[in-house]
């Protein structure tokens, strides 16, 4: 009885643990590259981290299923690529807004939900590389900067990737914190523990943040995390209850953008923990993993100010560089999708370029002139004859 509890319990705080400091770095990088001060940016980790946990828990009681909601990380990377637009924090928040409702919508409106699902999948994770890669050179540019600080976070993240993968982020992160401290005791500044601020921004809905930030946003949140997101509990054996979870992460999103949270989603790569046998035995019980993980959101929740506090007054490139090595595993994956149909190589690798130069024009950014690069290359190098449409070569579907 006393391990029917214990194991998933363990599990569920595992995986919030890991989920968090795996990840909230990139998360303050995209808020404050679309114009969030430090107070704004530590009230949307904050009321991420208790949306997604007041979802997880009411999902996993409602249901008693495993299932688990996340940030959009791959979003999160792609407002630190919006940074060149120069919108505005308050046209940010308006851009949140419009993704939450998109969100909200496809779950309403199943056409929508397709209408993304015929983006070519090559495409989406070509742009997606493309705004991860300024990302993950972070580590290479900071080793110039502060290289003193920034090796050992690389050397111990390296061989934990070795030894144990899944701790190699949370084991680089907690090492940086260690040494951002160091720094601060050394230098007189010392450690302050904050209380948690909500801080209130009303939107401003601009065309070009509509453009620029909310539909690739919404993009990127739908082909990286949402459907990843049921096929990954699709093959744990679990159902997800679809509308009920984009309506509730939507509606979550649109409450939340105002104090600056960006988006709110079906966990993708961290739901398979809790989804798993390493759970609990019994796929019954499994949903007592997820729930814990929740109830861990709620509770870092109020670390939300310190974190990024420490964040703030960090030695030049040391966070950068914990999140430029998070991302890695995802660029990676990123850069293997995209290539690996002969057929789509030359258009991803358009849209990839379009992507990486960070280019932003008619006041919108790079993802979404990326998009629309490798639907252009596509479309001209798509065969004219419907019968050599229909014959798979070297594994391309004719229909995506």
């Amino acid at each position: 009885m006393e391990r029917s509890w214990t194991q998933p319990v363990g599990v569920g705080v595992v995986t919030a643990l890991v989920g968090f400091t795996s990840s909230f770095a990139v998360v303050l990088a995209g808020l404050q590259a679309v114009g969030a001060d430090t107070a704004q940016a530590a009230s949307g980790l904050a009321v991420l981290c208790v949306l997604q946990g007041a979802g997880t828990i009411w999902l996993s009681q409602r249901h008693r299923t495993p299932l688990t909601l996340a940030w959009s990380t791959p979003g999160a990377a792609l407002l630190v690529a919006a940074a060149g637009l120069q919108i505005g924090w308050s046209a940010a928040v308006g851009a949140f807004v419009v993704t939450g409702a998109l969100l909200a919508i496809t779950g309403l409106w199943p056409w929508l939900g397709r209408t993304v699902a015929r983006i070519p999948a090559p495409l989406a994770q070509a742009m997606l590389a493309g705004v991860l890669l300024t990302l993950c050179l972070q580590p290479i540019t900071a080793l110039t900067v502060s290289p003193l600080l920034v090796a050992p976070v690389i050397v111990v993240w390296l061989g934990l990737q070795r030894l144990a993968p899944r701790w190699s982020t949370p084991a680089a992160f907690l090492l940086a914190l260690a040494l951002i401290v160091g720094d601060a005791v050394l230098s007189g500044q010392g450690v302050t523990l904050l209380a948690p601020v909500v801080s209130l921004t009303v939107p401003t809905v601009t065309w070009t943040a509509v453009v620029g930030i909310a539909i690739p946003l919404y993009v990127v949140t739908m082909a990286s995390q949402n459907v990843p997101g049921v096929a990954v509990m699709s093959a744990a054996g679990y159902a997800v209850p679809w509308r009920e979870s984009l309506l509730l992460t939507g509606l979550g999103t649109m409450a939340g953008a105002g104090a600056g949270a960006h988006a709110v989603n079906l966990a993708a790569i961290s739901a398979a923990l809790p989804a798993s046998a390493e759970a609990h035995p019994d796929p019954r019980r499994r949903w007592i993993a997820s729930t814990t993980a929740g109830v861990t959101y709620l509770l870092l929740a109020p670390l939300a100010a310190t974190l990024t506090a420490l964040v703030a007054g960090a030695p030049p490139g040391v966070i950068e560089s914990v999140a430029g090595l998070a991302l890695l595993g995802t660029l990676a994956a990123c850069l293997a999708a995209a290539t690996a149909d002969p057929g789509e190589r030359l258009p991803a690798v358009a849209a990839f370029l379009v992507a990486a130069s960070g280019v932003s024009a008619l006041g919108i950014g790079a993802a979404f002139w990326a998009l629309l690069a490798g639907l252009a290359v596509r479309t001209v190098l798509r065969p004219r004859d419907p019968r050599a449409a229909e014959k798979p070569r070297s594994g391309r579907h004719a229909r995506v």
